[in-house]
């Protein structure tokens, strides 16, 4: 792929061009960047491998996150200017070298090199991917956008239902003593586990790129008219720039909202796998074998997935202020109750966390629409990109309030459900600031706005261009082929997390 093939104009739709190629074109990416919600399946190896402790494995997904918000910030302009395709060839250039850098490091008992590979490196093409599809498909997408933001992150979530039983499988290749009782794999085959997701993630990250196209200034979906569409509380229909939305109280107040549901979340979905294990446990051996736990971080990344979607396609009905309600205000109630009787029943723990994590997965889809209400489309990439530094931030603390808690009462594998009793009781106060800090969004003032004589978006198109529709809507081969890849792995993965699950019960 020469480098003006990756060039914005080279990537400009023509007539004909069919809109819904660019749903698997995201969740091309997404899907393969989701991996780093699959952590949880291969933890208790590494801590094995490298002689540490959770909290030291724990910091490579830190890392991660942490450089996802980063980068994501540092290039969300570069993103909306370059166009898409650049952004994705390079997410997947950074992800897949991540990941084989990573793999050096496992092989060599070198821990500073799985935090540069994994971490570092595999953190950039993390944030890259994360919002170089998002605002294309908010784009494509005017007349329904908590749809299009649903469609674009869902694949992220979905990405562990795929990675976690792949993962386990081709562990229990590489490791004829893969022991499926505890999960533990030796160093040798999670290094190549990590050259293979690699390697197929390149590929399949690549051929999103090759998809990707951006309408053409001032395209509009036929019927669809940005001065008659059904007026919502806190939709605008001006613009703010990327630099300006960060000087509102508004992004900082969301900038709370998303850190809070991000923290509550993000600590028990990275401990997912030993978490359930250890809430039935008897004596020193759990209810729950390795094989339902990595069964049970498939059924997570399936709630986290389908939260994505239903959720934010639902707020384009509700609002977002409401669905954040929602969110944060149920969280509350189900955080405490996992603390305080989520031990009494193996179905009640996997529904309240199956809710929990839809919800967890709802708040990332949804956020990208509540920043299109609030800012507009101008800028929505840039300001996205550094939103999520909120992410970075509770990718740190997440963890580090789960890990830390574990680590002072036990153990792996003698820990029980009572000592992450104060760790979840933590997260019900952590929702109940990002409660109130949603209940505190107003509509941004008008001092903040951009001038009319902005350069035209789908909000503002050219009186001659609103209304005019010259894409194609109909099944094409190549649009059958894109759903069929993104599709396929989607299938399997909901397959194997039912197969899997179905343990649990």
């Amino acid at each position: 792929m020469s480098t003006s093939v990756l060039a914005r104009e080279r990537t400009v739709a023509g007539p004909g061009f069919n809109r819904w190629l660019i749903p698997p074109a995201a969740l091309a990416v997404h899907l393969c960047i989701g991996q780093v919600y699959a952590t949880s399946v291969y933890k208790a190896s590494l801590v094995e491998h490298f002689d540490t402790s959770l909290t030291a494995v724990g910091v490579v997904f830190s890392i991660a996150i942490v450089m996802l918000g980063v980068s994501a910030a540092v290039f969300g302009t570069w993103v909306d200017t370059g166009g898409p395709r650049r952004a994705m060839v390079a997410a997947a250039t950074c992800w897949a070298t991540g990941f084989l850098v990573g793999a050096l490091g496992i092989a060599t008992s070198q821990l500073w090199l799985l935090y540069l590979g994994y971490g570092v490196i595999g953190g950039i093409g993390l944030g890259i991917g994360y919002i170089s599809p998002v605002s294309t498909l908010i784009k494509w997408f005017p007349d329904r956008p908590g749809l299009a933001t649903g469609m674009a992150i869902m694949g992220f979530g979905g990405g562990a239902m795929i990675a976690s039983p792949l993962s386990s499988t081709l562990l229990g290749w590489y490791d004829s003593s893969y022991d499926t009782a505890t999960g533990l794999a030796s160093g040798s085959a999670v290094a190549k586990l990590f050259v293979t997701l690699g390697l197929v993630y390149l590929v399949v990250m690549l051929f999103g790129a090759w998809l990707v196209r951006v309408p053409a200034d001032g395209w509009a979906p036929r019927g669809f008219d940005p001065s008659t569409a059904k007026k919502k509380a806190l939709v605008t229909t001006e613009s703010v720039s990327a630099n300006n939305a960060v000087r509102t109280p508004q992004f900082w107040l969301l900038w709370v909202v998303l850190f809070c549901n991000v923290t509550a979340g993000i600590g028990i979905l990275e401990q997912a796998a030993p978490m359930i294990q250890d809430f039935f446990r008897d004596g020193q051996d759990s209810t729950v074998a390795a094989a339902a736990a990595a069964g049970f971080v498939g059924f997570l990344s399936l709630c986290n997935m389908a939260g994505r979607f239903v959720w934010s396609s639902t707020s384009d009905v509700v609002g977002r202020k409401n669905i954040y309600v929602l969110y944060l205000g149920v969280g509350i109630v189900l955080y405490a109750t996992l603390a305080l009787g989520g031990s009494g029943s193996t179905v009640l723990f996997v529904v309240l966390a199956g809710f929990i994590l839809s919800f967890y997965g709802g708040g990332f889809a949804t956020i990208p629409a509540y920043l299109r209400d609030l800012f507009g489309t101008f800028q929505v990439g840039a300001i996205h990109g550094r939103l999520l530094t909120a992410w970075s931030a509770a990718g740190v603390a997440g963890p580090l309030i789960v890990n830390g808690f574990l680590d002072a009462r036990g153990e792996p594998g003698a820990l029980t459900a009572a000592d992450y009793r104060p760790a979840l009781l933590t997260m019900v106060g952590v929702l109940a600031v990002g409660f109130v800090a949603n209940l505190l969004v107003r509509p941004v003032a008008s001092r903040f706005h951009e001038p009319h004589s902005t350069e035209p978006t789908a909000e503002h198109p050219p009186a001659s261009a609103q209304g005019e529709d010259t894409t194609a809507e109909g099944v094409t081969p190549l649009a059958v082929v894109a759903w069929l890849v993104v599709g396929v792995p989607l299938v399997y993965g909901v397959y194997e997390t039912v197969v899997k699950a179905s343990a649990l019960f």
